[in-house]
């Protein structure tokens, strides 16, 4: 049942959801009796076990579990549909890649690290993708909105958790620029890495829209030179 239901699903699913195939619905005699969390998750490491060796994979995501092809299936599902993994302007990833490392973030805290002005846009984007959003505000003149990534940013990426993402170490404190290339670096990697892993299945990134390249120019805070990305 549960095998069942993760390959035709068009979404992860959660254990809560799981569950439910096993609700004991019109209480007749032949229903299936209720499934507790902790048996579920025992079956689900029976199918990752029984799928070992193929080209298909279990895996648990943010928002729950689902099949996927494995990494090493994307030079032959290529050959089916050619596409290269979606490549996100600077302005976009450096944004981004701020939040998922350093949130909760508030405007200022990104422009203070990046040295040019947020392009309002840049944030309505990853808004409407659904990769981050407004988790509070900060107690300063103002309020600020405080910025946090989402579990589906973490689906998109093919991760369980926030600990999963590249470590970066001392990276802020490379000099010359140096720390910030390797933060867009680290996610653009596993955005490849996603779109390698969800070839063949329902879960695909989002392409980067026209509005992108607009965005690849941001305003330079007062006092400083416009930067050309």
């Amino acid at each position: 049942m549960l095998e069942t239901a993760l390959l035709c699903a068009r979404e992860p699913m959660s254990l809560q959801g799981m569950k439910k195939l096993f609700i004991d619905v019109d209480g007749g005699r032949n229903a299936e009796p209720g499934v507790g969390l902790d048996t579920i998750k025992a079956l689900l490491e029976e199918l990752r076990h029984d799928w070992t060796g193929r080209g298909i994979e279990i895996v648990s995501l943010a928002t729950g579990w689902r099949f996927q092809s494995r990494p090493e299936m994307k030079v032959y599902l290529d050959r089916l549909s050619p596409e290269k993994p979606p490549k996100y302007s600077r302005a976009t990833l450096e944004t981004l890649a701020i939040i998922a490392y350093r949130q909760p973030v508030t405007r200022g805290d990104i422009e203070e690290i990046r040295g040019v002005a947020v392009n309002s846009q840049t944030i309505k984007m990853l808004e409407d993708r659904g990769w981050i959003d407004v988790i509070g505000h900060r107690e300063v003149v103002g309020r600020p909105a405080l910025l946090a990534t989402t579990k589906q940013f973490l689906d998109d990426l093919g991760l369980e958790k926030l600990a999963q993402l590249p470590p970066l170490a001392a990276v802020a404190e490379m000099p010359d620029g140096r720390g910030m290339a390797a933060l867009e670096a680290a996610l653009q990697e596993n955005f490849d890495k996603a779109a390698a892993t969800a070839a063949g299945t329902e879960v695909a990134l989002p392409a980067p829209s026209m509005l992108d390249a607009d965005l690849n120019h941001d305003h330079a805070l007062p006092g400083q030179q416009p930067r050309q990305e």
